[in-house]
């Protein structure tokens, strides 16, 4: 919080009929209770972190945050925990090394729930809650001195924790849509990042730490929970050829509008293909764009430029967020490239190299955007201007687009999830 684990042969026949469901979960030890060996601390204060017979502490005269030096995105994590009167810790999940772990990351409380000082917490911010997402089920903390068991569990969008062996919180994040909330957190939508233990600069002690890395590659084109595909990876079924633009698209019947996408598609089949499970654009034709419209939505989208590439991605039918090759720009990947009066930049350049694939993580809500590029935030909660008209407010619904810039660009794993 912040200042808020029969004979030789029936084990065989038991060995060769067991299904990857039934084996079992191969835990290991990340402390060795010895050692800060594969741990990295990130603003020390006071003594830190120390190790006190084969035990984590931190002490009430120590603190920072004691990362894992590894990244997870699917795992579980399991650890005893002694608090003393007052003691104030917590559990980094999927954190970034820098930045506040309850927003950047997210952060599941570790809290003397009795102490009068807590009495008037939001109900998000007691043991065992994701910092002001998901609040956790009260009353199953051991009295103070006596050790407490827990397991956390973070897979895909859903985090459940364990406490004494109860479920105190089973949360799905794609079910958190409160704008101010997904504001406040972006790190609701990060994949992967460090395990941590934070510390306020009170004592709590920590022994048998353990975790189970759960990651797998995915499979390409196959939308992961929550989500739907936009491209199946066979064809371009639910794509159109461009025509116009919002405001000019306005103005035809929907008869004109048929047609012209008709005439549009058959020319963008010309240049747009698929290939190998791939689009694959060869740079000669217009921009292609989702059969139908969207309102507010997160978007995945995997693409790939060659050298001094250039293109984006149209939210809403307007643009965009810049790709392109910073080698030439000086500038990154992923920025809101024609906003005039809103930041239009990235943060910070996260492209991988040419000819590597780059991942963007979108979230549009309202007239706001926030974009990841390969696991770092680039863009927080920025307005898109309107393109078309700068006297209006972007659209309320419109069009996804992969933007033509005269160049051949590829695209895959192109997943979007609706938010209601």
């Amino acid at each position: 919080m912040k200042k808020w684990v029969m004979g030789a042969v029936a084990a065989i026949t038991l060995t060769a009929i067991a299904t990857p469901a039934m084996a079992k979960d191969r835990w290991e030890k990340i402390f060795d209770g010895k050692t800060l060996s594969g741990w990295t601390l990130i603003g020390k204060g006071g003594r830190g972190y120390v190790v006190e017979n084969g035990e984590l502490v931190c002490p009430a005269d120590g603190g920072g945050n004691l990362f894992t030096d590894k990244e997870y995105s699917d795992f579980k994590f399991r650890f005893e925990f002694k608090l003393t009167s007052g003691a104030n810790n917590g559990i980094g999940l999927r954190a970034p090394l820098s930045g506040d772990a309850a927003y950047v990351g997210m952060e599941s409380q570790v809290l003397d729930d009795t102490a009068d000082v807590y009495k008037n917490l939001l109900p998000g911010q007691y043991h065992g809650s994701i910092y002001k997402v998901f609040p956790a089920k009260r009353g199953f903390l051991k009295p103070l001195g006596e050790w407490n068991k827990e397991t956390i569990e973070v897979i895909g969008r859903r985090v459940k924790i364990t406490l004494n062996g109860t479920v105190i919180v089973d949360g799905d994040i794609n079910g958190i849509t409160d704008p101010a909330i997904l504001a406040e957190h972006p790190g609701l939508l990060r994949t992967t990042g460090h395990i941590g233990f934070l510390g306020h600069g009170t004592h709590v002690r920590f022994r048998n730490i353990e975790a189970v890395d759960l990651a797998k590659a995915p499979a390409d084109n196959k939308a992961p929970q929550g989500f739907t595909a936009l491209f199946n990876g066979k064809d371009l079924s639910g794509w159109k050829g461009l025509v116009g633009n919002p405001i000019t698209r306005a103005k035809m019947s929907p008869s004109e509008l048929k047609a012209a996408e008709d005439k549009a598609t058959l020319e963008a089949l010309k240049h747009w293909s698929v290939v190998d499970g791939v689009i694959t654009y060869d740079g000669k034709n217009d921009s292609l764009a989702t059969a139908r419209d969207y309102k507010d939505f997160e978007l995945h989208v995997d693409w790939k430029i060659g050298d001094n590439g250039d293109s984006g991605i149209y939210l809403r039918g307007s643009p965009q967020v810049q790709i392109w090759d910073p080698k030439y720009w000086k500038i990154g990947s992923g920025g809101l490239y024609n906003n005039q009066k809103n930041p239009s930049q990235p943060s910070s350049i996260a492209d991988n190299p040419i000819g590597e694939w780059n991942r963007f993580v979108i979230l549009m809500q309202g007239e706001k955007v926030t974009i990841y590029l390969n696991g770092v935030l680039v863009v927080h909660n920025v307005t898109l201007e309107n393109y078309w008209d700068r006297k209006l407010a972007i659209f309320p619904t419109g069009q996804i687009e992969l933007q033509h810039h005269g160049n051949p660009i590829y695209f895959k794993n192109v997943y979007v999830r609706e938010l209601k």
